[in-house]
């Protein structure tokens, strides 16, 4: 299938545009002496992180983040090279190439410390390494019973060449929840933790801590640098914490279909697998060629909102792999018109958080897990 098919079939239009705005909103929230780390961890969840990476940066953004080295070793392939976290590492990981790449690497525990450091002995360069403190999140990062263990070899290491340590930093567990109790417990932890290393003599180029909902809402978690992820794409962190427009922000995807195929079918038909569908009273069908394949979520079944024909239908039935339908109710609407899942909600199209709520997930999921058999679209690159 030529491109230009596969484009009317489906397509994530990417507002490069949009994105660049939402930074800029993200600069003027935080102010002028804290930098920006731009997230483009998951393919940009799901926006493509080269072009997004690039954008980002031409926004103001100085840094940019990823989970995973592979991640941060091919936007270095791309030619880009801002400074870079990168802090989801393995055992084994490539950490010759991340030294060679100039990276910075998240380190939470002694083994990592261990393995960066003869990978610095073997390429006869220093590794940049951030070191994470567990505050309370219980994922990765370094135990407070742990933390002067980790920091003393740490600071050996620096003095022996082998490594730079240019980071102190911590994830919030909560902070899409306003006013959770353990808020206020990490952020304690985390200025323990960070002024044990400063005494021990570490000084870091940058404390971090603030994720997209804190950058949205908590200024006293700002420190040298925040890392806003699914704001940078103009989705909210959650309902809870605010709409995209409170804080000027604008979304970045909309991911469109065709409309594959329109039928007149009696009452009483069943739609697509199981008949958890059963028409009415005679109508029309529109075929959607979307499915779960694409990243549309099955979960969604019966409850996914689309905007086909000038009106907001919904998913009749079971998203399948390949496609979905809807009822049009009698409306006449023409194959190859076009169906919009979500978007900005100009145009009264649904949004990223309306096929949350009717997958019972959460925003981030709808948009990171857009599948690659999906063209992207860059918009005002």
């Amino acid at each position: 299938m030529s491109e230009t098919a596969q484009t009317l079939r489906a397509r994530a239009e990417i507002d490069l545009g949009a994105l660049r705005a939402n930074v800029r909103a993200l600069r003027g929230r935080v102010g002028t002496d804290v930098q920006v780390m731009g997230v483009v961890k998951a393919d940009a969840y799901g926006h493509g992180a080269v072009p997004c990476a690039r954008a980002a940066l031409e926004a103001g953004a100085t840094w940019l983040g990823t989970a995973t080295p592979h991640e941060a070793l091919a936007l270095r392939a791309a030619g880009i090279d801002a400074p870079l976290l990168c802090w989801l590492w393995t055992p084994g990981g490539p950490w010759d190439e991340g030294i060679r790449a100039d990276l910075d690497m998240g380190v939470s525990g002694m083994w990592a410390l261990r393995e960066v450091t003869e990978a610095a002995r073997r390429t006869a360069r220093p590794a940049r390494v951030q070191l994470k403190a567990d505050t309370g999140l219980g994922r990765n990062g370094c135990q407070p019973a742990d933390w002067p263990r980790l920091v003393g070899e740490a600071l050996a290491a620096q003095a022996e060449g082998l490594v730079k340590v240019t980071g102190v930093w911590s994830h919030f567990a909560c902070a899409d929840e306003p006013g959770h109790p353990s808020i206020g417990a990490q952020l304690e932890t985390f200025h323990e933790m960070l002024t044990y290393a400063e005494k021990e003599g570490v000084d870091p180029e940058v404390r971090h801590m603030a994720n997209s909902p804190a950058t949205l809402t908590l200024p006293e978690t700002y420190f040298d640098l925040v890392r806003p992820g699914i704001a940078m794409y103009g989705v909210s962190p959650g309902p809870e914490v605010g709409s995209p427009a409170d804080f000027g922000l604008r979304p970045v995807m909309r991911l469109v279909g065709s409309v594959a195929l329109v039928k007149d079918v009696p009452p009483g038909h069943g739609v697509s697998y199981g008949h958890h569908y059963v028409t009415e009273g005679p109508t029309t069908l529109g075929l959607v060629p979307l499915g779960y394949a694409d990243g549309v979520p099955r979960h969604a079944s019966g409850r996914g909102p689309v905007l086909v024909g000038g009106k907001v239908r919904t998913v009749a039935g079971r998203v399948a792999m390949d496609q979905f339908v809807v009822d049009l109710g009698g409306d006449v609407v023409e194959p190859g018109a076009q169906a919009v899942l979500f978007g900005a909600g100009d145009h009264g199209e649904p949004t990223a958080e309306d096929w949350a709520r009717a997958a019972d997930t959460i925003a981030y999921e709808i948009v990171t897990r857009i599948g690659s058999r999906v063209p992207r679209v860059y918009l005002n690159e």
